[in-house]
């Protein structure tokens, strides 16, 4: 069986060189095509030199149709409007697409589930495999330990160039808090403490974000009862982690029938 052409978008980011590199070292998968934005200095580059790994005959280009048609699969952590447009492409091509993008909108998200009637889409907050096992503790936790005797709050940092808050980590694991409490996060949640706030809502579910320096992610949950308190973190020290998980979810979904799946799912543990 031949090796998994894969796509890499914003080829000449920092998480496209990661994507790159790391790509070239897993076997069954190979680079099929880089893409960046028209006008980017890097177009015509080696994707391969570009990222340290030496000529690997993958030109970076701006032409992302030409090279979904000819790929088996998308690797995408990009911005959402460019996820939803590039959701578009893979379902004209039904193709594999894997996003980790950040930040969107229930608009987008009806977009890339729109998509996904034709593409094989894996879309998570976080592509990391201790993350995703992370949730599933959350979940567990959450339900075991009820409202009336402990509150859960949902810490995150970031480096300081990260442009959306709570991050989508922070995100994925509030709404698995919600789910084990069998709630709407949207209507739970509390995402900005500020001035006399009163005391806190019972059953609710916080959010803090921290941003500065160069920090990878860092998330906590915390469920603080009466004279207790649990914290479950994760602490990323290499964006590869989620090259390596995007990846592997790349590989898990090729040849499965079009639909939208998590992370979860890649994992078995849906």
């Amino acid at each position: 069986m031949s090796d998994m052409g894969l796509v890499v978008v914003g080829a000449a980011g920092r998480m496209g060189q990661t994507l790159i590199r790391t790509i070239h070292s897993v076997p069954g998968a190979k680079v099929s095509a880089a893409i960046e934005r028209a006008g980017s200095p890097h177009i015509g580059r080696d994707a391969g030199e570009l990222a340290g790994i030496g000529i690997i005959n993958v030109p970076i280009t701006d032409d992302p149709l030409t090279a979904f048609a000819k790929a088996d699969g998308v690797l995408d952590f990009s911005t959402p409007a460019a996820s939803v447009e590039f959701s578009g492409y893979a379902a004209q091509a039904r193709i594999v697409h894997v996003i980790g993008t950040t930040g969107c909108s229930l608009e987008d998200d009806a977009a890339i589930a729109a998509a996904a009637r034709h593409a094989t889409i894996v879309k998570s907050g976080n592509m990391s495999l201790g993350v995703n096992l992370l949730a599933v503790l959350v979940e567990q936790a959450a339900k075991a330990l009820g409202p009336d005797d402990f509150d859960i709050e949902v810490l995150e940092m970031h480096h300081r160039h990260k442009v959306d808050a709570p991050s989508g980590t922070a995100l994925l694991l509030g709404q698995a808090a919600a789910k084990g409490r069998g709630i709407d996060l949207a209507e739970h949640s509390v995402r900005v403490r500020d001035g006399h706030t009163g005391a806190r809502e019972a059953g609710s579910i916080g959010f803090a974000t921290l941003r500065g320096g160069s920090v990878v992610g860092d998330h906590s949950v915390i469920l603080a009862g009466t004279g207790e308190r649990i914290t479950l973190s994760h602490n990323a020290e290499d964006r590869s982690i989620f090259a390596r998980g995007a990846v592997k979810a790349a590989l898990w979904a090729h040849g499965k029938k079009p639909g939208l799946y998590s992370m979860r799912d890649v994992l078995g543990l849906s």
